[in-house]
């Protein structure tokens, strides 16, 4: 069974840090990409960054490049979202997630990805 558990959220304020993970189990971590989304209430899904299985390519959506970094530890089945300089906006509920295939189209269509897992709680204050 595939499991992602994301964690690491929290409260911060402007211009901050964060570093959330996502750790997964039950698949062959290397044949999967894995992405990170958010959603605020009454909004749609957002795209936040993918790293892909097959070569390491990275994607951003153009809300947080410059700002956020994803990378992986696959010795740990662990992928990290490094995020800098937040603001208020980024405030979300951040999910992971991992299907096949991270790609620029991909990167922003959550209906592209077919596992998921819960959330965890960003909040940035002004």
């Amino acid at each position: 069974e595939v499991q992602l558990q994301a964690s690491g959220g929290g409260l911060v304020q402007a211009g901050g840090s964060l570093r959330p993970s996502c750790a997964a189990s039950g698949f062959t971590f290397d044949d999967y990409s894995i992405g990170w989304f958010r959603q605020v209430p009454g909004k749609e899904r957002e795209g936040v960054s993918c790293i892909s299985s097959s070569d390491g390519s990275t994607y951003y959506a153009d809300p947080v490049k410059g700002r956020f970094t994803i990378s992986s530890d696959n010795a740990k089945n662990t992928v990290y979202l490094q995020m800098n300089s937040l603001k208020p906006e980024d405030t979300a509920v951040y999910y992971c997630a991992a299907d096949v295939y991270c790609t620029s189209y991909t990167v922003t269509n959550y209906r592209s990805w077919g596992y998921w897992g819960q959330g965890t709680l960003v909040t940035v204050s002004s």
